[in-house]
């Protein structure tokens, strides 16, 4: 099993880690999603080795996106990992099935919002030596489809954000070890650079407000009013209590 990679400058361009000895395939299952499309959106991806041994998670909220930016983010990401730690060959799948068969050339891109994502993946895809893309069903994509959740709950504030490994135990080790490592979930942008991003779509949702804060208000004509002038963010849920 090649040494895990480092995390460290995952999409830096400086990044110049050396080419894992033997390395071969890499396996990304990637996933994304939102709730509401558009709404809270998030990634997530698992990648293993050819033993099957997690080498990786990826895992990042995107903030208000439709489901398909945020499964075309997963792919991108999955793609950036494999280039920047120096894995030649990677196979990715997703239970995408528009995703997939757009990048198999088997259907259009008609999708203004699409199409750069599918343009940067093209891109991304022809600067390693083998790639392939496979459709799995939902089932058999879980750890992905729960790494894309955790990312989405992380920016609707409902779970923790995972610790950052101390620096010291950034460095790769020099010998791999006899037992996998225990991966790393890496909130990790799927575009080195902002300028490579397409334009945003839709604004990014505000703070939430604090959990223990409770606001008062009324439906008429089945619209909520809040009163005091307050407002909502977009991509947030409310509890209707009749009193």
């Amino acid at each position: 099993m090649p040494p895990r990679p480092t995390p460290t400058g995952l999409f830096s361009a400086s990044q110049t880690a050396p080419t894992p000895t033997g390395a071969g395939w890499i396996t990304a299952h990637c996933d994304g999603g939102a709730r509401g499309n558009p709404g809270p959106a998030g990634y997530g991806a698992e990648v293993t080795d050819a033993q099957g041994n997690v080498v990786a998670e990826l895992s990042e909220f995107l903030g208000i996106r439709t489901n398909n930016y945020a499964e075309y983010s997963g792919l991108l990401a999955s793609l950036q990992f494999a280039l920047d730690n120096h894995f030649p060959r990677l196979k990715v799948i997703s239970d995408s099935e528009l995703m997939v068969k757009q990048i198999q050339g088997k259907y259009k891109v008609n999708s203004p919002d699409l199409k750069p994502l599918w343009q940067e993946a093209k891109s991304r895809i022809a600067r390693l030596e083998g790639f392939e893309i496979t459709h799995a069903l939902r089932h058999k994509n879980k750890a992905a489809d729960a790494l894309a959740n955790q990312a989405m709950d992380r920016g609707m504030r409902r779970g923790p954000a995972p610790t950052s490994p101390s620096p010291q135990s950034r460095a790769t080790p020099s010998a791999a070890p006899t037992q996998p490592a225990q991966p790393i979930i890496q909130r990790a942008n799927p575009y080195p650079a902002k300028s490579e991003a397409p334009p945003d779509p839709y604004p990014s949702a505000a703070p939430a407000s604090k959990a223990d804060a409770m606001l008062r208000g009324f439906t008429r004509d089945g619209v909520v009013h809040i009163l005091g002038g307050a407002t909502l963010p977009d991509g947030i849920f409310v509890k209707i209590i009749r009193e």
